[in-house]
């Protein structure tokens, strides 16, 4: 083997590195979005997290619905409230479903589809062990297992431009809508503090 052959074996062996690595960045990129793939969406070819960030489709927010998602916050009633938002697919566009004012977690659970994706913004009257009162205002994003892959894909990708509209820190993801009840949460909240 002549001087050359070893670099171009050593270039050969070098790819097949590279490959490898390619093949586990991958791997990776494929578990960062395991709730996606837990739908039994399966993503097939070569891609990485940018290219993946491209392929979401994310919806713009209507505009009447961040005026009254604002008013929303503000909102001076001390009894639990919701509203209650879906993609209107051939728009690309969030848009209000219903609002529900004086509901308990138990019973938003039962407005809600059990096979379609949408998005929750909940103000809940939250008693700490300490004896305070606060109503924090909760991101909810309903993914029932089931839903077509295409929805749950537009859902995914529009769910953080939502969240930065609406400036919510407390953002919560159910798969199933039986798990929405006042115990669940009140867990997540606990840590909030």
């Amino acid at each position: 083997m002549t001087s050359s052959d070893t670099s171009r074996g050593r270039s050969s062996v070098g790819s097949a590195k590279s490959v490898t690595r390619c093949e586990v960045q991958q791997k990776k990129n494929i578990e960062s979005v395991s709730s996606i793939q837990s739908s039994s969406f399966i993503f097939r070819g070569n891609f990485n997290s940018t290219t993946m960030t491209e392929s979401l489709v994310v919806c713009d927010v209507d505009k009447d619905l961040v005026k009254k998602l604002r008013d929303f916050r503000f909102r001076k009633e001390t009894n639990n409230a919701a509203i209650v938002m879906k993609i209107d697919k051939d728009k690309q566009l969030v848009i209000l479903d219903e609002e529900h004012e004086d509901i308990s977690p138990d019973d938003l659970k039962d407005e809600l589809p059990e096979r379609q994706p949408r998005f929750v913004v909940y103000s809940y009257k939250y008693q700490h062990t300490d004896g305070r009162v606060s109503y924090p205002l909760c991101f909810i994003f309903s993914s029932p297992v089931g839903c077509q892959p295409e929805q749950q894909m537009m859902y995914a990708g529009s769910k953080n431009k939502l969240v930065q509209t609406v400036e919510l820190t407390k953002v919560f993801e159910i798969r199933n809508t039986e798990d929405l009840t006042e115990e669940w949460l009140r867990e997540k909240l606990g840590f909030f503090g």
